[in-house]
């Protein structure tokens, strides 16, 4: 058993630090929000993930999992303290660091004991050397510590799976000795371990990143073309897909990708690239055709419906992928603004993230189901492919509309 501190409580940090429990490790999430915390402790979780509930409150009876906003309690004892901070888009696209700045300043002031720091949060190359730096500058007294970079490869909706069954771990670091030891800390999950240097293993995170990007804009211009030309785009992802080259996965044409992950990563990426003077052209067109696609949404409803002004549209689905409730940049929310400006009356339902939607969708009308959202409704728009909606009784949703 380890003793494991992770700072952040956020998506990445409390699936990490669950799952860690539940591998058998003691854990200690830290977070500086007391009102996160609180609810925490009182098995109440902050995001919607399937299955973490269980989890928490399963790990958090065995005493394998506590919550804390002490960084003195947490690193007591610790092995190894994970910085799973969020790291929003900046002015430029430029990934914000503040947070993992703080964490690693707080860190450096409360530890007492040799410490494998381990960056766990989406940053740009070279971050694991300014943490280093951050580190020794703030330290009290000089006590040895490490930096190993361990980037995430977590689909919200299920994180739990991605974390115990992952497809590889990822760890970089200038320190051998600290990465194996990190690597110690997955081998029972039996995955490929692939150990490198600090800035490769910041860079793996976000080229996997763009490149999944890539192939959601790619199927996506595809189908733009293939409903110029008559074809059916399902069949054509499902052909490419039997290719072992090109492979199934993230080719369902749609909305285009959202979340918190690819938009801010393909961003950020472009960013460090123009710094160096380079021109990420293909990344750039992946955004522009990204943008496109939302855009693309509005312009076949005013071709259906002539003005918008006075019509009722419907939103089946609100988050920006199902099985979660995280409406970081989800198309329905741009979607919803565009109709609204143009006159029309917005009702929607999703299944787990209207509490969220609320804050974000000033004057949408939610809906307990499908069938009210379209009742007297002239157009819906499929949002988010939730399996309920799969089903859905179409001939009714005629009568309704």
């Amino acid at each position: 058993m380890k003793k494991i501190c992770v700072v952040g409580v956020g998506y990445v940090g409390l699936v990490t630090g669950t799952c860690f429990a539940d591998l058998g490790n003691r854990v200690i999430a830290l977070d500086i929000s007391e009102e996160r915390i609180e609810i925490l402790k009182k098995g109440i979780l902050p995001i919607y993930e399937p299955g973490l509930e269980e989890m928490v409150k399963r790990n958090v009876a065995a005493e394998r999992l506590d919550f804390t906003t002490s960084y003195q309690e947490a690193l007591e004892n610790a092995d190894f303290a994970f910085i799973a901070v969020g790291t929003p888009e900046g002015v430029d696209g430029e990934a914000d660091l503040q947070y993992v700045r703080a964490a690693a300043e707080s860190i450096a002031e409360a530890m007492t004991r040799p410490l494998i720091i381990v960056n766990k949060s989406t940053v740009p190359v070279g971050t694991g050397d300014w943490v280093a730096d951050i580190v020794r500058a703030k330290q009290t007294q000089p006590i040895p510590f490490s930096v190993v970079s361990c980037p995430e490869f977590l689909r919200e909706g299920s994180a739990i799976q991605d974390f115990m069954n992952p497809s590889r771990i990822v760890l970089g670091s200038l320190d051998k000795d600290a990465a194996h030891k990190v690597a110690d800390l997955h081998l029972s999950l039996r995955a490929p371990i692939v150990v490198t240097d600090l800035r490769t293993a910041e860079m793996i995170k976000y080229a996997s990143n763009a490149f999944l990007a890539t192939k959601i804009s790619f199927i996506n211009e595809i189908a733009n073309i293939c409903e110029a030309l008559g074809a059916d785009v399902k069949e054509v992802a499902a052909g490419m897909g039997y290719d072992p080259r090109i492979g199934r996965s993230f080719l369902d044409a749609g909305l285009g990708y959202g979340g918190s992950c690819f938009p801010k990563d393909v961003k950020a990426l472009a960013f460090m690239a123009t710094v160096q003077g380079k021109h990420p052209q293909l990344l750039q067109s992946v955004m522009d055709i990204n943008k496109y696609q939302r855009r693309q949404v509005i312009l076949k409803a005013r071709e259906l419906l002539g003005s918008l002004k006075g019509k009722t549209i419907g939103l089946l689905g609100l988050a920006f992928k199902p099985n979660t409730d995280d409406m970081r940049d989800a198309p329905s929310v741009e979607i919803a603004r565009a109709v609204q400006a143009e006159g029309a009356v917005v009702k929607a339902y999703d299944p787990v993230a209207m509490h969220a939607a609320e804050r974000m969708m000033s004057g949408v009308q939610m809906r307990a189901n499908a069938y009210e959202v379209a009742e007297g409704a002239d157009l819906l728009i499929l949002c988010t492919e939730w399996n309920e909606f799969k089903q859905l009784d179409l001939g009714r949703l005629k009568q309704l509309m």
